[in-house]
């Protein structure tokens, strides 16, 4: 056997026995060691598990309002038969005496969570190394990385994020703190603002941790409307990383249109240049310095698009985090377009399965990673067969628990599209006035609804629905506040 192999076998996972001991006989001897370590250590980052068993018992003790030195411990471990497990008396009182000032209690608290995380490192290695030995068809190279990085991920968080039931204490200064933050907002808002004033009143903005489901039928608009509030988000957080250290941006999965097509649009929308005249060239020199002189706030801005085609929901997860988690990136928004085109993970039995199973990993994600996911999605053909094209919840295209678990249900809905579809037709036995009549009403109802449209909240599992009116322009694919005709 080979040296190096000699050393690897002889390897002894990072523990610290030492401070494990320093810091049980700290508590023993002054209980207020452990307000320094409870809010990160647990008994299960002991590398000794009667220590582990000696810290639980401690904090037990301490949440009933009892004292916790050598002679309550005796007796709690004695009541549970469970003294000579953890080395009897002498061991206990044995800790005590070998106890340190409690100053020190936070460093060892430290040292013994970083060996733990150690421990729990060198485990994920080697289950990462062994996966990859493991080379069959249900278990892709590709599918490895995944869980490696969610694994990684969850490791790198664990420390911050522990999960389990929360202090409602903890629970209600959260909500206060959002309440605060809507009275303090000039619009009454709470969460992140979309630029859509009417949308934001209603919804209060895009809350962390919140599905919010846009549907609508083609040439709706669901994806100008969704870059329209991607857009206004990532000026609000250029702004505001400015004077924040911790950044944030918005991740765009762009599943239909490339990053180019995207830009393209939101270059159109910012400028006020025609699309079709960026396409073919067909640019003016002033609008080319608009273009130009518009670049330098562009470029800067943290928006993100990721246009890989047929992605999973766990590599969009996975993507998501890492940009969690970059300090010079970070993250706000999660937008998606769209849910049908995202590509299955597994073998679902039919289509409606594994939507189904797309929206809870679409909703679990905006839980862990604390972030409002925007997610877009096609509507059935039957709002094309009813007079009232108005979409409605039994409208969700294979919706499964589309509904369910999104939190916001929003459709996207434009009546000069339709109507543009319905130029009169003369009846029988009708008079060329009347006739003529009813094709100037048309026409008049046209140029009115021409450029509105309506964001119909059918579903706020916190708030109410209602009809959100918007200005919408179609030669630059543009969503905006409609004036009020009282103003």
């Amino acid at each position: 056997m080979a040296q190096a192999e000699k050393i690897d076998l002889m390897r002894i996972p990072p523990q610290s026995l030492e401070a494990e001991q320093a810091l049980l006989g700290a508590i023993l001897t002054n209980n207020r060691a452990m307000e320094k370590v409870v809010e990160f250590l647990k008994p299960e980052h002991f590398a000794n598990a009667i220590h582990g068993k000696i810290f639980a018992a401690c904090q037990t003790l301490l949440e009933r309002g009892r004292l916790a030195d050598p002679i309550t411990l005796k007796d709690y471990f004695a009541s549970e038969g469970s003294l000579n497990e953890i080395g009897g008396q002498d061991y206990i009182f044995n800790l005590a005496k070998a106890s340190t000032t409690t100053i020190n209690a936070g460093d060892y608290g430290q040292q013994i969570f970083d060996r733990y995380m150690r421990r729990q490192l060198i485990a994920l290695g080697t289950d990462v190394v062994n996966d990859a030995f493991d080379i069959t068809l249900e278990n892709p190279s590709q599918k490895q990385i995944e869980n490696a990085e969610a694994k990684l991920y969850e490791l790198a968080n664990e420390g911050e994020l522990e999960g389990g039931p929360k202090v409602f204490s903890l629970a209600m200064k959260a909500a206060v703190e959002s309440a605060e933050r809507a009275m303090k907002n000039p619009n009454g808002i709470s969460g992140v603002p979309t630029g859509l004033l009417d949308m934001d009143s209603l919804m209060g903005g895009l809350h962390d941790s919140d599905l919010i489901i846009l549907a609508g039928r083609p040439a709706m608009g669901k994806t100008a409307l969704a870059t329209c509030i991607a857009f206004n988000v990532a000026r609000r957080f250029q702004e505001e990383n400015k004077a924040n250290s911790t950044k944030k941006g918005v991740a765009f999965f762009s599943l239909e249109m490339s990053a180019e097509q995207l830009a393209a649009r939101i270059l159109s929308t910012y400028t006020h240049v025609g699309g079709q005249a960026m396409r073919t060239g067909k640019l003016t020199g002033e609008q080319f310095d608009t273009i130009a002189s518009a670049l330098s706030m562009l470029n800067t801005l943290p928006l993100y698009v990721d246009d890989t085609p047929g992605i999973t929901v766990n590599t969009i997860k996975n993507r998501a985090r890492r940009l969690k988690r970059d300090k010079e990136k970070g993250l706000g928004l999660i937008v998606i377009d769209y849910l049908q085109l995202i590509q299955e993970s597994g073998r679902s039995e039919n289509r409606v399965q594994a939507l189904s199973e797309m929206t809870r990993g679409l909703k679990i994600m905006a839980k862990e990673l604390q972030v409002p996911v925007l997610v877009l999605s096609q509507l059935s053909r039957l709002v094309e067969q009813r007079d009232n094209k108005r979409p409605q919840l039994s409208d969700l295209r294979e919706s499964g628990s589309i509904e369910q678990d999104a939190d916001i249900v929003m459709f996207v809905y434009r009546e000069a599209y339709y109507l543009e579809q319905e130029q009169p037709i003369q009846r029988p036995k009708e008079t060329q006035d009347a006739f003529q009549k009813r094709i100037l009403e048309w026409e008049q109802k046209k140029i009115d609804l021409a450029k509105r449209a309506e964001a119909i909240i059918s579903k706020q599992r916190h708030g109410p629905t209602g009809t959100v009116h918007l200005f919408f322009d179609g030669q630059f694919t543009e969503f905006g506040n409609l004036e009020r005709q009282e103003k």
